[in-house]
């Protein structure tokens, strides 16, 4: 007989249907599988046979024959254990092969016929809904993930024994509710907030900008000067992501085994901050089933680089690509995997090999050393940095300081109100943020005045600037007066941007 179970396979970040198809006949007992299988799934027959024996399904020997469709694409995991075993069962008979009509199974089973839960449910079971499934079996562990697609009837399993119960008398209900609707109505808790932060009020305001218009920043400055704290508040003043940010951002996790335990999508902004000795293959992804990396763990969130000066050379070099088109592509013999990089870059640094330059009294760093320290950093990688701030080092008085600082909720207001401009500004032109406008866009919506338009040439002469540090600047003054609620670009608007760009001039040779 011949029996055929609907199930879904990962490719990239995306899922897609896989049909398993079984075929039971006379001939030498055997249990062959095709379909370009990986060695996890060809293991599955050890643990299928097993699993439906403990189980308690004795079944006849005979020659099984097992087609896992499309046979050109290469199916990796151990999802496919469950669809397996029914198709199998279906096949001899012990199944209606009607009743598996329009059904989706995925799932591992242990050797005692238990189902146990397996990386990548979200996008597989989207992936199944777009193909017409209405009704999927996951492993009960994974449940919570699988009930955000709307419009499928979602099992939870946790033995063979309960799924064919459940297909034979076609009496599953749903367990639980979809909570689609509700999960952007739950708070969000960083655990930390810039309440926290005494001082620092330049590097307040940079945030501040760097966020409202998805630039990338840098801070510079002396050990123990609040650069990594500030970082790290970063997310709890980006605005509350989307339900499709949300959904993004899980696909990739799940994908990693990295979803909050009892979450069903990823609520808060991520932020990675990958220790220096990272590997590009680590940092962009790879691997020889590529999986996503460092960058695309930040995507919607905050890439956060500390001692940047520490990474390596090719490693950092990794970051122009997909800062540029937002994504990464990875190529191996078998295909292409495409995964997200819409992330936004924070980096953190010393100014010399001791932390203490350009303080004479405490760097004992030569001339020599310092620019050797900053020249690790290539140009056209800091040209892609819009904001460069200097962390001044902490007074005392500051440190101690009691007074109710600004707290992220109020930056926050400020932060989401400048998206909701950019918003209106940039509808229907397939950008976000100020940050993401081409030459084109900034003829555009960085019209000058007469008073600017001389206030910015004259910088550019007197700065040494390249046309992209000019554009860079220009992107820069489109949020500040996007904060202050200007239509018009002000020669303020300006001259706060420039100051931004121009601190790192301070330490790197003009470029």
């Amino acid at each position: 007989m011949f029996s055929k179970v609907n199930s879904g396979g990962l490719r990239g970040i995306e899922g897609y249907l896989v049909q398993v198809e079984a075929d039971v006949s006379r001939g030498l007992p055997g249990f062959h599988m095709v379909g370009y299988l990986s060695g996890q799934v060809r293991e599955a027959q050890d643990r299928v046979r097993t699993a439906m024996r403990n189980a308690g399904f004795a079944l006849p020997s005979m020659k099984v024959t097992l087609n896992l469709s499309p046979a050109d694409i290469r199916k990796e995991g151990t999802g496919f254990d469950l669809p397996i075993a029914m198709a199998v069962l279906a096949a001899y008979g012990v199944v209606g092969k009607h009743s598996l009509a329009g059904t989706a199974m995925i799932g591992e089973l242990g050797l005692d016929g238990t189902v146990k839960p397996v990386r990548g449910i979200l996008p597989m079971v989207l992936a199944l809904e777009e193909q017409g499934i209405r009704r999927c079996f996951l492993p009960a562990d994974n449940l919570e993930e699988g009930m955000v697609v709307r419009k499928m009837e979602v099992l939870g399993a946790t033995s063979l024994q309960q799924v064919v119960s459940c297909v034979a008398d076609s009496s599953g209900s749903r367990k639980g509710k979809n909570r689609t609707e509700q999960v952007r109505e739950e708070p969000q808790e960083y655990g930390v907030d810039f309440k926290e932060v005494n001082g620092q009020l330049l590097m307040r305001r940079a945030t501040e900008v760097a966020v409202a218009g998805q630039h990338n920043i840098l801070y510079m400055g002396p050990p123990g000067s609040g650069k990594s704290m500030v970082a790290r508040r970063v997310p709890t003043i980006m605005p509350s992501m989307t339900f499709q940010e949300q959904m993004e951002v899980t696909k990739v996790h799940s994908i990693c085994g990295m979803l909050p335990p009892g979450r069903a999508l990823v609520q808060n902004r991520p932020f990675r901050s990958p220790h220096h000795s990272v590997s590009p293959v680590a940092l962009a992804g790879g691997g020889r089933v590529p999986v996503p990396g460092e960058i695309s763990l930040a995507t919607r969130g905050v890439l956060f680089l500390d001692e940047l000066p520490e990474f390596q050379k090719g490693t950092l070099e990794l970051l122009r690509q997909p800062l540029e088109e937002h994504r990464i592509v990875i190529s191996r013999v078998h295909g292409s995997y495409e995964f997200p990089a819409h992330f936004m870059v924070v980096a953190a640094m010393n100014p010399c090999p001791c932390g203490y330059f350009p303080d004479r009294s405490r760097c004992q760093c030569t001339q020599d050393q310092v620019q050797r320290y900053l020249n690790r950093i290539s140009g056209p990688l800091l040209e892609r940095i819009d904001l460069c701030v200097e962390a001044a080092p902490v007074t005392y008085g500051e440190m101690r300081e009691t007074a109710d600082n600004e707290s992220s909720g109020k930056i926050r207001a400020r932060v989401e109100e400048a998206r909701r401009i950019q918003k209106e500004r940039f509808a229907d032109s397939g950008i976000f943020f100020n940050s993401e406008m081409n030459a084109g866009d900034i003829r555009r919506y960085c019209v000058l005045g007469a008073e600017e338009e001389a206030f910015l040439k004259k910088a550019y002469r007197k700065m040494q600037m390249s046309a992209r540090g000019c554009n860079k600047i220009l992107k820069v003054a489109r949020t500040i007066a996007d904060l202050a609620g200007e239509p018009k670009i002000l020669c303020s608007h300006l001259s706060e941007a420039m100051g931004y760009r121009e601190l790192g001039g301070k330490y790197w040779k003009r470029r």
